[in-house]
């Protein structure tokens, strides 16, 4: 008898068993498996964009929101986005486009407030969305301004201590040795901030189709993040990621980066300019800035961008005038690296653009520099040598002067440097032979010496 009640015990201990088994399997059925915070890689809203220039070939332009347009919104952007295409442009960067933060604020976009959202001030995700497809639709791609080294103080990630630099007493801090007090830094060392980080890179690629980014105070940042979010990018199907990175350190292009800011040439032909410094020093800053960087990697070149304009001057003061800050612009586009151009400089905009308020440009000036930025970068467009050809040096104190050899295809440049005529006298090897003068399209035989008027430029192709 006892064996049986045993037996009988067993047996519905086990339906039992079967019973809290089958409950809780249809319980799991009923609630959703957690997802990490991000989407899958394979899920986005459009096709990614197919055009995406080699680096080698990109002229970049870069966008300051509330300065491009009255709205000083993303609707305001797409609707010059012609006449940036006219330009030559085929990569557009726009500056950082997320919420900003209100403690300890300036109002500056570079304090993110929610990595995954939009700026109400410049429209939302719809319209951004539209902007993209829009420049894609004129073969341009879209790359955004990322912030990685820092937050706001009331960016949601501060409930997360650990993901924040603190100090001796355990107080999160602002970036060391600066006097960004109004943003947060961030802690390279905790792994879960750097996923989330990754995660929200990845946000704006999937969803409004961008096509890489700029990335901002890059020297802050360590390496080892950015050796391992660039090799999560670059494993997203299907795309051509561009990345560019707004610091010095060598070791950005061995992490990833295809670009890096051409500090030191900038500063050069400040000082060539407005110092009198002899322009012979142009060659040696190329080549010390190009000295082990890989093939097909460059240097981003320019003569203002969104801090130079809002904290120094445009380039008509810094350079000297419309025709100086033209023949500036001459030597940084052609002796090498990747053009950028700051909206509003095309135009010869005469005011300094501030980013933590809104400013405007005004479009309707100065249409004769308009066209001279297009003359000279449809040139660079249109000829291999002044993109990626061999380069020769053959300038003087005042006149700089190269030629650049691709194949049977080589480009001869002169540009006066000083604000007062400058005779210059050709090597051997150029003296007596026949060019077409890019400006005019006629046939023109050097001599000896050639007189350029003041900040006067000449493009010679054979």
């Amino acid at each position: 008898m006892k064996s049986k009640i045993i037996r009988c015990s067993i047996f519905f201990y086990v339906i039992y068993l079967l019973i809290i088994l089958i409950s809780c399997s249809k319980e799991e059925e009923t609630i959703p498996t957690p997802k990490p915070s991000g989407s899958n890689d394979t899920t986005h809203y459009d096709d990614p964009f197919s055009d995406v220039p080699n680096t080698s070939d990109i002229i970049m332009y870069e966008i300051n929101e509330r300065a491009f347009s009255a709205s000083g919104d993303f609707a305001g952007i797409s609707e010059r986005l012609d006449s940036i295409r006219t330009l030559g442009v085929n990569v557009i960067w726009l500056m950082p486009i997320h919420p900003i933060g209100e403690i300890n604020s300036v109002n500056s976009p570079y304090c993110i407030k929610d990595y995954k959202d939009v700026n109400p001030e410049y429209g939302d995700m719809e319209d951004l969305q539209n902007l993209v497809r829009e420049a894609h639709n004129r073969d341009m791609a879209v790359i955004l301004d990322w912030v990685a080294n820092h937050t706001s103080w009331d960016n949601n990630w501060i409930q997360n201590k650990s993901w924040y630099t603190q100090d001796a007493d355990g107080n999160i801090i602002h970036p060391a040795g600066t006097n960004w007090e109004d943003v947060a830094d961030l802690n390279f060392d905790n792994a879960q901030m750097r996923l989330e980080m990754i995660n929200a890179m990845k946000y704006w690629i999937l969803n409004a189709n961008i096509d890489g980014y700029r990335c901002d105070a890059a020297d802050f940042v360590p390496y080892s993040f950015w050796s391992q979010a660039i090799d999560s990018l670059e494993n997203m199907p299907d795309r051509n990621i561009i990345l560019l990175a707004e610091g010095a350190r060598a070791d950005h292009f061995n992490a990833g980066f295809q670009m890096t800011f051409s500090w030191d040439f900038y500063n050069k032909n400040i000082n060539v300019f407005q110092s009198g410094q002899s322009a012979t020093g142009f060659y040696q800053t190329h080549q010390n800035e190009y000295r082990n960087i890989p093939d097909g990697l460059h240097k981003l070149r320019f003569t203002s961008n969104h801090d130079k304009c809002a904290w120094e001057d445009t380039p008509l003061v810094l350079f000297g005038g419309k025709e100086a800050s033209m023949a500036a612009f001459a030597i940084t586009v052609y002796m090498g690296g990747v053009p950028l151009i700051y909206n509003g400089q095309e135009v010869g905009c005469p005011i300094k653009l501030p980013f933590f308020s809104n400013s405007q440009i005004d479009w309707s000036i100065n249409a004769d520099m308009f066209h001279e930025y297009k003359r000279i970068l449809g040139l660079r467009n249109s000829n291999i040598a002044l993109r990626s050809g061999a380069l020769e040096e053959f300038s003087n104190d005042d006149v700089v002067v190269f030629t650049r050899k691709s194949s049977d295809n080589e480009v001869l440049v002169l540009v006066n440097t000083r604000s007062e005529t400058k005779t210059f006298e050709f090597p051997l090897n150029i003296q007596n032979t026949t060019w077409q003068d890019a400006g005019n399209g006629t046939s023109v035989t050097l001599n000896s010496t050639i007189a350029l008027n003041a900040f006067e430029y000449y493009i010679f192709i054979k």
